[in-house]
């Protein structure tokens, strides 16, 4: 098995509809021992069921906005596990009201909210776990193609995962030299707790289904095993990247077109076509 004798850490993971779940399952299906982080006591009733469900008693409350908590983290890992091999960042968050209407109505405070959790906290717990991090250790985190690229509603999410997307490249050079690695995942739009705080997400699934390559949305399943390789030592030349897993979407520069009966160009979304 890939991951077998390997030990990680996932932070983020909110329920079983989650990519972070998809990622912890890929992983503990190829061997991974793996160590899991709640935001308080109202997810980790969610989350102490889903540990056990792999063979986990490890679980940890973990705020990233909470000094004591990034201070402890460490040191839990420590005394549980000794060192682990990967970390998942499954961390974001936005206020709802900065999530629709005018990406330039912002708040500073929503923004520095958005700044501070979805981006920060990733810099800061990697640093915080340096000290159980293996020397090959690999870094995971998620983003979105709202930061590259504008997506209707997405606001100030977009310009934290731009951010975020750099922090990975920044984060790789300052660590490559320990021989750990940094990379993200730019997954496709996928119906998960978080991203039903987006204004007409439903919208942007239907209209990443059609617009695809592959005609398709892609499952956490899909994502969580190629976070499985970016944290396995096949990629263990891999660092850097942002990783699209997202039916192909993130390369169509317009609409899908296709041909209707009378040999007409209409687009694939076309109701009249």
């Amino acid at each position: 098995m890939l991951m077998k004798g390997k030990k990680g850490l996932i932070v983020g993971l909110a329920n079983d509809k989650s990519i972070a779940y998809g990622i912890a399952k890929a992983c503990a299906d190829q061997g991974a021992e793996l160590a899991f982080t709640y935001l308080n006591d109202a997810l980790k009733k969610r989350v102490e069921p889903i540990a056990k469900s792999f063979g986990s008693e490890k679980v940890y409350e973990l705020d990233v906005s909470n000094e004591e908590h990034m201070n402890a983290i460490a040191d839990h890992i420590s005394e549980d596990m000794g060192q682990i091999d990967f970390l998942v960042h499954s961390v974001a968050f936005a206020p709802k009201e900065a999530l629709t209407g005018s990406f330039m109505e912002t708040s500073k405070s929503a923004f520095n909210i958005a700044m501070e959790i979805s981006v920060f906290s990733f810099i800061e717990l990697t640093h915080k776990l340096q000290p159980v991090l293996a020397d090959d250790a690999s870094i995971l985190t998620l983003s979105y193609l709202g930061g590259p690229q504008y997506v209707a509603n997405y606001n100030v999410m977009g310009v934290a995962k731009a951010a975020l997307e750099s922090a990975v490249r920044y984060m790789a050079v300052d660590l490559g030299n320990k021989g750990q690695r940094v990379n993200a995942i730019s997954a496709g739009p996928i119906k998960t707790l978080a991203a039903a705080g987006i204004g007409d997400f439903k919208s942007i699934l239907k209209w990443n289904e059609v617009n695809a390559p592959m005609r398709k949305n892609v499952t956490i399943e899909e994502v969580g095993n190629s976070a499985m390789y970016l944290l396995s030592d096949l990629a263990s030349g891999v660092s850097g990247e942002v990783h699209y897993v997202d039916a192909g979407y993130n390369i169509m520069g317009m609409a899908n077109v296709e041909k209707n009966a009378e040999g007409k160009t209409v687009f694939s979304w076309d109701e009249n076509k």
